[in-house]
């Protein structure tokens, strides 16, 4: 058995009330997401001579910021938890070599956040989807989740025109089942029949260039006594381009 990962996007139709705090839940966490890398910036101006001290310096939590920033506690602390992963996700990126350093995020760029599901907070239940801070939000379901695919997160975007999704992470486990060998054949390079197995048969080799070779040196002698640019030589051209088609 192997654990898969499979995801379900599907149309959800919030309340007005429900839109706000989703609105405001994008805010937050773009909000979060560049105070970290404010924070993480003026670090590496300090340290950007000393790469190994400037990893090992620790990045600060949401946590700290509700102290300070009363309205954070307001949207799910889960989607401010993941914005903090996805700020150390690019800052390994960057320390690996992979990308440049991390930018900050502007009110322009799509709007979504993730959050997890902990303790049954996230749901299907009967055309709603039971959401962290949101409660039931109607949902189309246009098609069921499987039995045994657990939700392990989800991500909810909204589109430039206003529309708004949710995309569901499933796990699931699937057992791979693997062939039975029954035969073993070997294949040599032959020139002519492409292969010959170890039993002697050669491959069936359509062999249309060689059907087509008579075909194609009659044409192209018929091209090379026409006046390049007429009406003639195009046909004849065109012709030859055919048959080279064919034989491919």
């Amino acid at each position: 058995m192997t654990k898969q990962n499979k995801v379900y996007k599907f149309r959800i139709h919030p309340t007005t009330v429900q839109a706000l705090i989703i609105r405001k839940t994008f805010g937050c966490v773009r909000f979060v997401y560049n105070k970290m890398l404010a924070n993480r910036t003026a670090i590496f101006d300090l340290y950007k001579d000393d790469r190994e001290s400037l990893k090992k310096q620790k990045m600060p939590t949401p946590a700290k910021y509700k102290a300070e920033f009363e309205w954070l506690k307001e949207v799910d602390s889960l989607a401010l938890a993941n914005a903090q992963m996805n700020l150390e996700s690019a800052y390994k990126n960057f320390f690996a070599g992979n990308s440049d350093f991390p930018t900050f995020k502007s009110k322009k760029d799509r709007k979504s956040y993730t959050t997890n599901e902990v303790n049954s907070n996230i749901a299907l239940l009967d055309n709603h989807i039971k959401l962290p801070k949101l409660k039931l939000v109607k949902i189309n379901q246009h098609r069921q989740v499987p039995v045994g695919h657990n939700i392990k997160s989800c991500t909810i975007p909204m589109t430039p025109t206003g529309k708004y999704y949710v995309s569901i992470l499933t796990e699931y486990e699937k057992q791979i089942v693997q062939p039975k060998l029954e035969k073993v054949v070997g294949l040599d390079f032959a020139m002519a029949e492409l292969y010959v197995d170890s039993e002697g048969k050669k491959a069936n080799y359509p062999r249309f260039y060689r059907q087509m070779m008579d075909r194609l040196a009659k044409a192209q002698r018929v091209l090379s006594r026409r006046i390049k640019g007429s009406e003639r030589w195009k046909k004849a051209t065109s012709f030859c381009c055919e048959i080279t088609a064919k034989s491919s």
